[in-house]
């Protein structure tokens, strides 16, 4: 079963092909809308941006959020930080929702489906993925093909140059994007970011360090570096 819906500002896709999509993964989607986005002047998230609402007095799942974006800003020297955007969570928060909702898939029984929220992807049996070209928005550079998978994807072509290097407030030179596969979506997408944020120069010799999770990145000159273990089909 296939459905859609726009959700959080973006198109969510959920493919079940072992049964259907539960009204609850999309119930899920819409609740994390409610509590996270920085459109709605109502959510906790806006609260917060605006001091309106202390951490500490936060529900469970927020101040869950934050407290795996301060670990991730350690964990990639500051590249990914939410307080350089403003407190904005959006960054780990769309995977960490698809994460979400793979687990309600889970728990009913599903071993074979496939979650796309704006180019962040989880899937469970085996599935092969297109990523985007980031010169050619109707082409793809590369293909994976991989079971049970989580794959974000960061670079300039989507939406302009929103990411930006948090050190020096410059959008990064040298890179078109990056392509981070590993467990966890949250994870993958902050990973994407900061690498990209990184800039051609660095983002390559970081990607190589991560522990558990693949990647590939595609630089301004045309090289495109990657990972022994990077499930490219190609």
């Amino acid at each position: 079963m296939h459905r859609v819906e726009h959700i959080m500002g973006m198109p969510i896709v959920v493919e079940v092909r072992d049964g259907e999509v539960p009204e609850d993964v999309f119930d899920w989607f819409r609740r994390v809308d409610e509590v996270f986005s920085t459109f709605k002047d109502g959510s906790e998230v806006s609260r917060i941006r605006r001091h309106e609402l202390a951490l500490d007095d936060a529900s469970d799942e927020v101040r869950g959020v934050y407290a795996r974006c301060a670990e991730l800003r350690e964990e990639t020297a500051g590249f990914f930080d939410v307080a350089a955007v403003g407190l904005d969570p959006s960054g780990y928060v769309k995977g960490w929702a698809v994460d979400g909702a793979a687990g309600i898939l889970d728990r009913t029984g599903a071993e074979d489906y496939a979650i796309n929220a704006g180019g962040d992807i989880r899937t469970r049996g085996h599935w092969r993925i297109g990523i985007q070209h980031p010169l050619e928005p109707q082409a793809v550079s590369h293909v994976l093909e991989a079971d049970d998978l989580a794959v974000a994807t960061s670079g300039a072509y989507e939406r302009g140059a929103h990411v930006r290097d948090p050190h020096s407030e410059h959008a990064p030179a040298g890179i078109l994007s990056v392509t981070i596969t590993g467990p966890e979506l949250g994870t993958a997408d902050a990973y994407a970011t900061a690498a990209f944020a990184m800039g051609g120069h660095r983002a390559p010799n970081w990607i190589a360090r991560l522990d558990g999770y693949e990647g590939m990145a595609i630089l301004s000159d045309g090289r495109v570096l990657s990972t022994p273990g990077f499930p490219s089909s190609d």
